[in-house]
C-alpha cells in the first residue's frame, strides 16, 4: 500500500506543481516558506490539502472503529471511493474538489492498519520507517536480530517505486492514471475481505 501513496502522490505533485497529496510534512515545509515569502495562494493551497487529509484520517479511523480494526477491507474501499471521486471530478474539471478528495484517500489509507485507534504502520510517509530501518541496523551491529531493518527499508523502497510509476502514467494520460490506483486498491479490499473472512 506504500506503493500506492507514491504513485498517487507523484499524480497530485505533478497536477499541483509541487505539492503533495500524501506528504503532509514536506507540505508543511511548503506552507512555512509561502508565509514566509507571502504566497498567499501557496499557503492556501496548503491549508486545504492539510485539511482534506487530516478530513480523510477520520474518515478511515471512524470506519476502522466503526468496522472492526482487523478488518482492513471497509477502510480500502473508503479509499478507492475517494480516489475514484476524485478522477472523476478532475476529469471534469473540478480540480480542487477532485484534489480535495484525492488528498482525503490518502488520509484515509493511514487507518489500513490502526490499532487501538492508532496508526500501526504509516503508509504515506516514510521518514519514520527509515529511522526504524536505521535504528534496527545499528540494533543488528551491535548483535540484535539481523534481519529485522528490510520491511521498513521496503515500506520506503515501495513509495519511491509507486512514485516513478505515478509519475510517468501521469506523464502519458493524465491524471485518469488515478483509475489504476483506484483498482489496485479495490483488489486489496478484496484480498484482505477475504483473509478476514479465511479466519
Amino acid at each position: 500500500m506504500s506503493g500506492v501513496a507514491g504513485y498517487v502522490d507523484a499524480i497530485g505533485f505533478l497536477k499541483l506543481g509541487g505539492f503533495f497529496v500524501s506528504f503532509m510534512s514536506g507540505n508543511s515545509t511548503r506552507l512555512g516558506v509561502a508565509l514566509a515569502t507571502s504566497h498567499w495562494t501557496a499557503a492556501l493551497t496548503v491549508i486545504g490539502l492539510v485539511a482534506a487529509f487530516v478530513a480523510g484520517v477520520v474518515l478511515g479511523a471512524l470506519t476502522a472503529r466503526a468496522l472492526g480494526e482487523t478488518r482492513r477491507s471497509p477502510v480500502l474501499v473508503l479509499e478507492a471511493v475517494l480516489l475514484a471521486a476524485g478522477a472523476v471530478l478532475l476529469a471534469l474539471g473540478h480540480d480542487r474538489v477532485g484534489v480535495a478528495a484525492v488528498a482525503m484517500a490518502m488520509g484515509a489509507e493511514n487507518a489500513v492498519f490502526q490499532r487501538n485507534g492508532d496508526v500501526a504502520v504509516g503508509l504515506t510517509y516514510m521518514t519514520g520507517a527509515l529511522v526504524k530501518a536505521g535504528q534496527r541496523i545499528a540494533g543488528a551491529m551491535v548483535g540484535g536480530e539481523p534481519n529485522d531493518w528490510w520491511r521498513y527499508a521496503l515500506l520506503w523502497t515501495g513509495l519511491a517505486a509507486g512514485g516513478a510509476l505515478g509519475a510517468l502514467s501521469y506523464l502519458t494520460i493524465g491524471a485518469a492514471a488515478l483509475w489504476f490506483a483506484v483498482a489496485i486498491v479495490l483488489g486489496g479490499a478484496l484480498w484482505a475481505e477475504r483473509r478476514y473472512r479465511a479466519v
